[in-house]
C-alpha cells in the first residue's frame, strides 16, 4: 500500500468538488433560494458532508483501480473515472453558475450513465472498488430526480 498514492487519489475528487463548490456558493444564497423545490429537497447543509464522503469513497475506489495491474481494463476504468468526474464537475457550473436547469439535467443523466459504466468496469477489476461507488450512484440518482423536479417546478 502506498499512502502517498492513496492520499493523491482521495485529493483528486475532493479538489474537483472543492473547485466546483465555488460555482455553487454564490448562487445558493441568491438564485437557488428563489427556485421552487419539491418536498423531498434536503436542507442545504446536508450537501457538503454527503459530497465529502462520496468524494472520499471515489478516491479510495480510484486507488484500488490505480494499484491494479496495468492493461486495457485498468486504462478503460481510469478513463471512465475521469469522464464521470468531469461530468460531475460540469454539473455544478451548468446548474449554479450558468443557471441552466435543463442543461444540468442532461449532464446529470450522462453522469448517471457514466457511473453505471464505471461500476461495471471497476467490478471486473476489483469488486470492492465497484461497491464503493454504490452510494455515489444512489446519491446521483436522487440528485437527478431532484434536478428533474426543480426543472418541472420552474
Amino acid at each position: 500500500m502506498s499512502i502517498p498514492v492513496l492520499i493523491l487519489c482521495i485529493v483528486i475528487p475532493l479538489a474537483v468538488g472543492g473547485v466546483s463548490s465555488f460555482a455553487t456558493s454564490s448562487s445558493i444564497k441568491t438564485w437557488f433560494v428563489t427556485l421552487k423545490k419539491p418536498s423531498f429537497n434536503p436542507p442545504n447543509y446536508l450537501f457538503a458532508p454527503v459530497w465529502t464522503v462520496l468524494y472520499i469513497l471515489m478516491g479510495i475506489s480510484l486507488y484500488v483501480i490505480w494499484q491494479s495491474p496495468s492493461g486495457d481494463a485498468r486504462t478503460n476504468a481510469l478513463m471512465i473515472f475521469g469522464l464521470q468526474l468531469l461530468l460531475n464537475f460540469a454539473w455544478s457550473f451548468i446548474f449554479f453558475y450558468f443557471r441552466k436547469i435543463s442543461g444540468a439535467l442532461i449532464d446529470i443523466m450522462l453522469l448517471w450513465i457514466a457511473i453505471i459504466v464505471m461500476i461495471i468496469l471497476f467490478y471486473t477489476i476489483d469488486p470492492l472498488s465497484a461497491y464503493l461507488q454504490i452510494p455515489y450512484l444512489l446519491w446521483v440518482s436522487f440528485a437527478t430526480a431532484l434536478n428533474a423536479a426543480i426543472r418541472k417546478l420552474n
